[in-house]
C-alpha cells in the first residue's frame, strides 16, 4: 500500500511537472505578445493618454512577475485582460490623436486671417499713439491717462504678437492663435479707448 502511495505520488509529481511545462510556452508567448502590442502603442499612449498607460504598464509588469515566479496559470488568465486594456489604450490614444490633429488644423486655418489682421490692429494703435502724442488736444473720450495707457499697451501687444509669431514659427500654432487672438482683443480695447473705429 506505501509503494502505491508512493507510486501515485510520482505519477502525480510527473503529470504536474508535464501541465506545467505545457502551460510555459504559452504563458512566454502571452507575455511576449503583450510586449509587443504595448511597444507598438506606447509613444502616442505617452502623449494622449498617460494616466491609462500607468495603469496597463502596471498590468504588464504584474504578469511579467507572475512569469518570472513560474505562476503560468495567472499569466494565461492575465493575458486576454491586459490585451483588452492594451486595446482599450490604442483606441482612446488614437481618438485623442484624431482630436489633437483637427484642432491643430482649425488653428492652422485661423492662424491665417489673425497673422494678417492682427499686425494691421497693432500698427493703427501704434500710429494714433504717436499722433495723439503729438497733439496739443485730445479728442473728446480720451483722457492722458488713457493715452499713456495706450501707450504702454502699444508695447505689450508687440511683445505679445511675438510670442503669437514664435509659437506660429515653432508649428504651434494652437498656442499662436490663443496668443494672437489675446492681441486682437487687447488692441480692440485700447482702439476703444482712443475713440478709434
Amino acid at each position: 500500500m506505501k509503494k502505491q502511495s508512493v507510486w501515485l505520488l510520482a505519477t502525480l509529481a510527473a503529470v504536474l511537472a508535464v501541465g506545467c511545462a505545457n502551460q510555459k510556452a504559452p504563458a512566454e508567448q502571452a507575455v511576449a505578445g503583450a510586449e509587443t502590442a504595448l511597444a507598438a502603442v506606447r509613444d502616442n499612449a505617452q502623449k494622449y493618454v498617460p494616466d491609462q498607460l500607468q495603469a496597463v504598464e502596471s498590468q504588464f509588469a504584474a504578469l511579467k512577475d507572475s512569469l518570472a515566479k513560474g505562476d503560468y496559470k495567472a499569466v494565461l488568465t492575465g493575458a486576454p485582460t491586459l490585451n483588452s486594456a492594451i486595446r482599450s489604450m490604442k483606441d482612446a490614444a488614437e481618438a485623442k490623436k484624431a482630436d489633437a490633429d483637427a484642432a491643430l488644423a482649425k488653428a492652422k486655418d485661423a492662424w491665417g486671417p489673425l497673422s494678417a489682421e492682427v499686425p494691421k490692429m497693432v500698427d493703427a494703435v501704434q500710429s494714433r499713439v504717436t499722433a495723439l502724442s503729438k497733439s496739443h488736444h485730445l479728442p473728446k473720450g480720451v483722457t492722458k491717462d488713457g493715452l499713456a495707457s495706450a501707450k504702454s499697451g502699444v508695447d505689450s501687444l508687440k511683445s505679445m504678437w511675438s510670442d503669437a509669431s514664435n509659437a506660429s514659427a515653432s508649428g504651434d500654432f494652437t498656442t499662436a492663435v490663443t496668443k494672437a487672438q489675446g492681441v486682437k482683443d487687447k488692441a480692440a480695447e485700447i482702439m476703444r479707448s482712443l475713440g478709434m473705429p
